[in-house]
């Protein structure tokens, strides 16, 4: 069957590099912006990058590659660095409203291995330095985010930013079970502390918390603390997200490393990729009372840049909402 739309642009994607198993290929796009659905805390996101080598067993975004006409299993060892992202950027911007919210890094994280050697997410903060009056947010599980530092510190100069560093669990050994290629949360934690010591606005979140294995009033306490103490702002997470592509994967890993809570996940995903909503409303109980502990905010935090361009600030920069 003939390929089409982007498994077509993917089977004639250029080989970049390759290491271990892993494959680089760079794929045309014809957009880097993308629009978010309703309800969502931010209007547009971008991901430099298809696929992620981090591996997380948990991860969504495997979907993904299998618009490809790829399994599950390839999105951490077919990596894709999008083409011309900054030109993309430059063109699509104007077109955006300045007060609607742009979140890097959604789906697959803008400092994975693959930006060593691309510098994808670099260029495209090398267009936002030169903006003014944009409201930013970049998500990542990689200390690499500390080679942007300066250019983050540019950025902060005209545009309202905040970056969110995800640690879903303190516990190295459980982190390298479920995040096999992912930094060390220890290395996490030290980025935390430096990019709070330059100046930027910096958050965890313990993203996503799953039932059994990450959840539990201790751990979040234990992780909210080290947050705080590291120089976080804000702290919040919801509950595992796990659409059928992620179950193929995250399933036969719990057999294999938490055979007890097997049946229990089955029974909780079989007809729906969310939890129940008693589960979920117990749970944003949990984070709140964790984080007001700790005086943690659960969203942005207010400011106003040195170089703002644009309406006062007032209603536009409020404190996050909960998580």
């Amino acid at each position: 069957m003939a390929l089409v739309g982007i498994a077509r642009l993917a089977s004639q994607g250029e080989l970049l590099e390759a290491k271990r198993s892993v494959q680089y290929f760079e794929i045309p796009s014809r957009s880097i912006l993308n629009r978010t659905k309703p309800n969502m805390p931010f209007q547009w996101t971008i991901n430099p990058y298809r696929g992620c080598e981090f591996g997380c067993k948990y991860c969504y975004a495997r979907y993904t590659h299998e618009f490809m006409e790829m399994d599950a299993f390839d999105f951490e060892d077919r990596i894709y660095a999008k083409s011309a992202a900054a030109h993309l950027l430059r063109q699509e911007l104007g077109r955006i409203d300045r007060k609607e919210h742009i979140a890097i890094g959604t789906a697959t994280d803008p400092y994975q291995p693959a930006e060593r050697r691309f510098g994808r997410t670099r260029s495209i903060l090398e267009v936002f330095a030169r903006e003014r009056g944009r409201f930013l947010s970049i998500t990542t599980k990689s200390d690499l985010v500390l080679r942007d530092v300066e250019l983050l510190q540019e950025i902060m100069r005209g545009n309202v930013l905040s970056v969110n560093l995800t640690i879903t669990t303190l516990d190295e050994k459980l982190a390298r079970l479920l995040e096999p290629r992912a930094p060390a949360p220890r290395l996490r934690l030290e980025a935390v502390r430096r990019l709070s010591e330059a100046g930027i606005c910096v958050s965890v979140f313990p993203n996503p918390i799953m039932p059994g294995i990450t959840d539990g009033e201790r751990q979040l306490d234990r992780l909210a603390k080290a947050a705080r103490d590291a120089g976080a702002l804000s702290f919040g997470g919801g509950p595992l997200f796990l659409m059928p592509s992620a179950q193929k994967v995250f399933l036969p890993f719990l057999e294999k490393e938490f055979p007890e809570l097997a049946p229990r996940y089955r029974e909780w995903y079989e007809k729906s990729a969310y939890l129940g909503r008693a589960y979920k409303d117990a749970l944003l109980q949990r984070v709140r009372r964790i984080r007001d502990r700790y005086g943690l905010a659960s969203g942005p935090i207010e400011y106003r840049p040195e170089l703002w361009e644009g309406e006062e600030q007032g209603e536009l920069f409020p404190l996050g909402k909960d998580t």
